[in-house]
């Protein structure tokens, strides 16, 4: 992506911070600010104070087995685009994420290859424009992200 294309933040929410310093170089390409945070009172403050196009989260972050805390990131942020990254690949996780309110799903085995397509799936100001360059190569899948 040239910079002009750039989208304006991102958050990137992990604990994991080896993790979090790789996927930062990936969202780096595609956003002229990456803010990290390292826990949920973190990412709801900054999603409130930022207004981020995009965040992408570790649904380890919330410490508890629900995921309501999503739609906490959500209420605080209605426009947010949601990523959920999760280490567990059984379909049940994936379906529970996009059912709390997360617009895509990617498996960190997965995020070298998946994380910026979905970053440009769900960039609306792409939506419709063939034109525009993209991350996405050959090969390469992602998770469907959620409907409207």
């Amino acid at each position: 992506m040239e910079p002009a294309e750039r989208l304006s933040c991102v958050l990137l929410a992990d604990r994991h911070h080896g993790l979090s310093d790789a996927v930062r170089g990936l969202l780096e390409t595609a956003f002229g600010s990456v803010v990290m945070v390292a826990d949920k009172a973190s990412l709801l403050e900054a999603a409130a104070r930022l207004q981020p196009d995009v965040a992408v989260v570790d649904l380890s972050l919330g410490r508890e087995s629900s995921l309501g805390w999503l739609d906490e990131v959500r209420r605080v942020c209605p426009s947010l685009k949601l990523i959920a990254l999760s280490a567990h690949d059984e379909p049940s996780v994936r379906q529970a994420a996009l059912n709390a309110g997360a617009d895509a799903f990617i498996l960190k085995r997965s995020l070298s290859t998946d994380l910026l397509p979905a970053v440009d799936q769900l960039r609306p100001a792409c939506e419709g424009d063939p034109s525009r360059p993209t991350a996405k190569g050959p090969g390469r899948q992602r998770e469907e992200p959620r409907g409207p």
